[in-house]
């Protein structure tokens, strides 16, 4: 088992699950609509100036098979962002439930140790109140620091190993408690590594400018009228929202698609019964 200044660090759950800068997805969505649509617009408008040999017979053809390669690598990589996105996401949201499980055990143990350990459950919910407000935060209600839920951390810990068996039963409760902390704490690295893996921006830059460079060949190969506005305008749309998801779920702690309390929440609600 670690030593006991490893332990207590592991009690906490800051939020640097959230550590990497701040990418908005808002931002980057519309950022490859106007990219998109915009240069699609554009090379509709282009598309009067270039002489008509150029977009006839071989030329014309050439250009769409550069299309299809364009469009092949970039299903390709947009598919491959998403399911890793994806996965990541769901790792998250299951170690989420994992760790409520993890307390939920802590607290019915020592529920079992006997009436003597009110004060450590009293903390253990109090550290756990804490995580939530600081990963959930909620309207009105104040984000508690760091420091005050590392020292609950602490104090929990110190508590636990201070008990004083009085019987084999409580002896083997006070192992599965520490047993269960330490697990609690290897769950929570797992959470902040996996969390702190940004997002590739030039893979991100490349496959903009991949989408920007195919809606330019889609303008250029179409004629101005609103059937092409409207199919352009959507699949533009779509480009948008895919890399909106994307971006999303390399945040599971805040945005639009982010990880639901509700699994630590439902365990405060049940500790100290």
């Amino acid at each position: 088992m670690r030593g006991e200044s490893d332990c207590k660090h592991y009690l906490l759950l800051p939020k640097v699950v959230n550590g990497h800068p701040f990418m908005n997805s808002t931002t980057v969505g519309l950022l490859v609509f106007v990219c998109t649509f915009g240069a699609s617009l554009l090379a509709i408008a282009v598309r009067r100036q270039i002489p008509a040999h150029h977009m006839e017979g071989d030329s014309k053809d050439v250009v769409k098979l550069v299309l299809g390669l364009i469009a092949t690598l970039t299903a390709l990589v947009l598919g491959l962002l998403i399911s890793s996105g994806y996965s990541a996401y769901q790792a998250q949201q299951t170690e989420v439930q994992q760790l409520g499980v993890r307390l939920f055990q802590v607290d019915r143990t020592l529920a079992q140790f006997g009436p003597e350990t009110h004060e450590q459950r009293d903390e253990l919910r109090k550290m756990l109140t804490g995580i939530v407000l600081r990963v959930w935060p909620t309207e009105g209600a104040a984000t508690p620091a760091p420091g005050p839920l590392q020292k609950e951390g602490e104090n929990l810990f110190g508590g636990i190993v201070a008990l004083t068996p009085k019987s084999e039963l409580q002896r083997l409760a006070q192992s599965r408690v520490l047993q269960l902390l330490e697990n609690i704490g290897e769950t929570r690295q797992i959470m902040i590594q996996q969390s702190q893996a940004e997002l590739s921006r030039p893979i991100l830059i490349a496959l903009l400018s991949w989408v920007t460079a195919l809606f330019v060949g889609f303008g250029l190969l179409a004629r101005f009228n609103a059937t092409v506005i409207t199919a352009l305008f959507i699949g533009s749309l779509s480009i948008a929202g895919a890399f909106f998801l994307i971006v999303e779920m390399s945040q599971p702690y805040r945005g639009w698609v982010q990880i639901s309390s509700a699994p630590l929440r439902a365990v405060l609600a049940q500790m100290g019964q």
